[in-house]
């Protein structure tokens, strides 16, 4: 069975690393909170949309019990009927698109090293559809300048940079490891990227919104880096 972190033992799991990462439950403010506002800034000054992850062979996957799986409810979400993944915001083509139209769209797959904020890592394949591709189809404007997935795991939201929503190994994944993917990993559709830390990637995706604004995070709120690039 996989290992399933709820929110409650992300929260005591993630006390360390939050200590290192100068993040605790509430905003962060004076020179800490000028630091994160800094090094969020320096992250996003040195992104490269050219810069590829190294991938790894498939021998190299975690075996897939033990990559933890996390979610925000205190029990694994249920996937709604008749789910589907809207596409808005600032775009001239809005969009509601089903399990099955995103598997007709041009696929791709990757496998590399996950990060998490906590300290450890793993490795798995995830196969989807291009982030990028969605938005030439979905049409963003030019006042676009960020990307927001909500999920159905309790509200659990994140936003993004447009670049790395745009970068190349940022996916919309239905797929890990050759098969569907498992609800305890974030099915139907869950975001992932090898260039953000695991919190980034929105699991049980419902919306993706292309917006001129920041509107933060579930975790990015409550102190988290931002940007939270690899």
């Amino acid at each position: 069975m996989s290992k399933l972190l709820t929110r409650r033992k992300f929260i005591a799991g993630a006390a360390a690393a939050s200590l290192l990462a100068g993040c605790d439950s509430h905003p962060i403010t004076g020179f800490l909170g000028a630091m994160k506002d800094w090094n969020q800034g320096f992250e996003g000054a040195i992104f490269s949309p050219a810069r590829m992850a190294p991938e790894l062979p498939p021998s190299a996957a975690t075996p897939e019990a033990a990559f933890p799986a996390y979610f925000i409810s205190d029990e694994m979400p249920d996937v709604p009927d008749n789910w589907s993944l809207t596409v808005g915001g600032l775009v001239d083509h809005p969009m509601t698109l089903t399990l099955d139209q995103l598997r007709e769209l041009p696929g791709t797959a990757m496998c590399v090293r996950h990060h998490c904020v906590e300290g450890w890592s793993a490795v798995a394949a995830w196969h989807g559809v291009r982030l990028s591709d969605v938005a030439k189809l979905a049409g963003p404007r030019a006042g676009v300048r960020y990307v927001e997935f909500k999920s159905f795991d309790e509200g659990y939201w994140s936003s993004w940079d447009l670049g790395s929503a745009m970068h190349p190994q940022t996916l919309l994944a239905y797929g890990m490891n050759g098969h569907d993917l498992a609800v305890g990993h974030g099915a139907p559709l869950r975001v992932y990227s090898a260039v953000k830390l695991g919190y980034k990637m929105v699991k049980y995706l419902t919306e993706v919104n292309f917006l001129a604004a920041n509107t933060g995070g579930y975790w990015e709120n409550q102190g988290y880096d931002w940007f939270g690039g690899v």
